[in-house]
């Protein structure tokens, strides 16, 4: 339904509400769970019964005949019924339910899209891996996650900004760099043995070979790293490592589609003094105290860090060793975000990143006061995401040669395609757990839901392409907006109609509640719904009206389709195999 459609019967409502002395009460509007009931329902008369003390029926019946008596009733509202207690289904009229074709095909890829938050900027940080290694599953589901959810958030109206944090500071980096230089040994003919804090994957042997073999580097962030060939020199040997696993990195998140508008390297908040700066404005704040030689941060005297969020104990900041720990830094990181004008900012991690929550919230509002400004509680948002498993062949997949322990991301794009590991990756709540079958995403068959969507897109298309070798004049889809579209009075096109209403109000709640997998079900659906259409329906017909018709609404149908999986990062073929036509065209004959 069109929001201006959705208006009007708001308003026929709310007169009718006025007439009864309930101005004041909301017209609310919902979808039926089952279509034959109508297009809208409404619940007002139940919400009023102990009101106006009357039962919930007998004030259906005064809304109802308040209704009909409005001029505009007959423009808007085909049928009005009332149901069991006091339900009232109303259904569209016919005028006003085919107009959403012409709108699709008018708006085209702007369809569904709104400019609600127009002007309103939002940071979305996710991966931030450590460059010590290749990417592993869980840093392939945020990058999924954070590249379809800042398309939803786009079509929005939202300004995003997408960035990656490099966490290139601390012992990790150490341990990396000692990697390299045990390997370069063993290269050279030393035998050695591998630490248990070691990094042991085919990756790091490839680095130590180059390294030796003096094969400059050139991140893709430009310029340019020379090897002398000399792995004693560790600073060189570290550096040298981590440009050669950004790359490695970058690669990797290419091949999935993700892409970032920056990079921040936890670097350089130790360099530009603002993790000094943000210690020492948490230390101003009262809100500190040492024990045992550490430096500890009071998170208990915050009694709420948004949504009654509240830390069960005190927390260390900096140690006795006196290096800090791991979330200070990220109180300083998102100091800055917060200078850089993002009053909202999402982080996407995995569920172990929980306990930083409340740490990181608080130390971001005591350092607020110090520094006079105001940060919301809930500054950042989180969007917490459980692991998955993968199965091959029915078997488990646990280990990688190439990451020596676990299941890479670019294992999982080479195993199942850009496609099939997008959609997989969203397709469910982030904070559920899911198996990727791997043998289902290679499938061309309807149980493979990224194929199911491909092939209705191609399905339309190879519906146009057989009318125009029947020898028919096919519209433009400026054309088709403008056709007669009074043959659609099926229940099938009906049904097909209603699911393509739904995709501006999907978008809007997927965006509003960070879930990408709002959008997957919805094309599943609207895939599901075009199939039984096309199964009940002939489209290519020798009736000028009834097939140009048909071809507006399948046009309509392959545009949100398109735009659907567009935001998915997903490609819409228009051809698939040439079985695959072949049944389309045997049916549209």
């Amino acid at each position: 339904m069109l929001d201006n459609q959705k208006e009007a019967i708001q308003k026929l409502i709310a007169g009718a509400l006025a007439k009864l002395g309930a101005e004041d009460a909301p017209a609310t509007l919902e979808r039926p769970k089952d279509p034959t009931h109508g297009d809208i329902a409404c619940t007002c008369a139940l919400q009023l019964a102990r009101r106006l003390k009357k039962k919930p029926r007998a004030i259906a019946e005064e809304l109802v005949a308040a209704m009909k008596a409005d001029p505009a009733f007959s423009q808007t509202v085909d049928t009005v019924e009332i149901a069991g207690p006091g339900f009232i289904n109303i259904r569209v009229a016919q005028n006003a339910r085919v107009a959403i074709i012409g709108e699709v095909l008018r708006q085209g890829e702007t369809y569904g899209t709104n400019r609600e938050h127009e002007g309103e900027s939002v940071l979305l940080e996710y991966v931030s891996a450590n460059p010590t290694g290749p990417l592993h599953l869980g840093h392939a589901r945020q990058g999924a996650l954070g590249d379809v959810l800042a398309n939803l958030l786009g079509s929005q109206g939202w300004k995003v900004s997408r960035e990656f944090y490099y966490n290139d500071a601390g012992v990790q980096i150490g341990n990396l760099a000692h990697s390299v230089q045990l390997r370069c040994r063993e290269l050279q003919g030393e035998t050695i043995e591998l630490p248990e804090n070691a990094y042991h994957g085919e990756y790091i042997i490839s680095i130590a070979r180059d390294f030796l073999d003096k094969k400059p580097v050139h991140p893709h962030a430009g310029g340019v790293i020379e090897s002398s060939g000399d792995y004693t020199d560790t600073d060189l040997v570290r550096r040298y490592a981590v440009a050669y696993l950004r790359n490695e990195q970058d690669d990797d998140l290419s091949a999935l589609g993700v892409r970032f508008d920056n990079f921040f390297l936890e670097s350089s908040l130790y360099s530009t003094g603002a993790v000094q700066k943000t210690v020492q404005a948490i230390i101003d704040s009262g809100n500190t105290y040492e024990k045992d030689g550490a430096l500890w941060l009071r998170t208990t005297s915050f009694e709420d860090l948004g949504n009654g969020l509240k830390d069960d104990k005190d927390r260390v900041m900096k140690k006795a060793d006196g290096t800090y720990t791991y979330f200070v830094p990220d109180v300083a990181y998102h100091l800055n975000k917060f200078s850089r004008g993002y009053t909202k900012a999402v982080n996407i991690q995995g569920t172990d990143h929980h306990g930083t929550i409340a740490r990181v919230r608080a130390g971001l509002q005591a350092a607020s006061g110090v520094l006079g400004i105001s940060i919301p509680k809930t500054f950042p948002e989180y969007i917490l995401h459980k692991m998955l498993s993968v199965i091959k062949d029915g078997e488990p997949v646990k280990m990688s040669k190439r990451s020596g322990n676990y299941v890479t991301l670019r294992d999982l794009v080479d195993w199942a395609g850009r496609d099939a590991a997008r959609y997989f990756l969203v397709s469910r709540k982030a904070d559920a757990e899911f198996v990727f079958d791997v043998t289902l995403a290679q499938q061309k068959s309807d149980e493979n839901p990224v194929y199911y969507l491909q092939y209705a897109h191609a399905r339309i298309c190879s519906v146009f392409a057989n009318a125009l070798e029947q020898g028919y004049a096919v519209p433009t889809n400026d054309k088709l907006a403008e056709a007669d579209l009074s043959p659609l009075n099926s229940k099938a096109s009906e049904a097909l109609i209603g699911a393509i209403a739904e995709y501006p109000s999907t978008l809007r709640v997927a965006a509003r509640d960070h879930a990408p997998h709002v959008l997957c079900y919805y094309l599943k659906n609207l895939a599901a719904t075009f199939h039984a259409f096309y199964n009940a329906e002939r489209v290519v017909v020798e009736n000028d009206a009834e097939r140009n018709a048909r071809l507006a609404l399948l046009a309509a149908a392959r545009q949100v389709l398109g735009n659907g999986l567009r935001l998915l990062g997903i490609s819409a073929p228009e051809r698939m195999s040439r079985r695959e036509e072949d049944t389309a065209e045997e049916k549209s004959e």
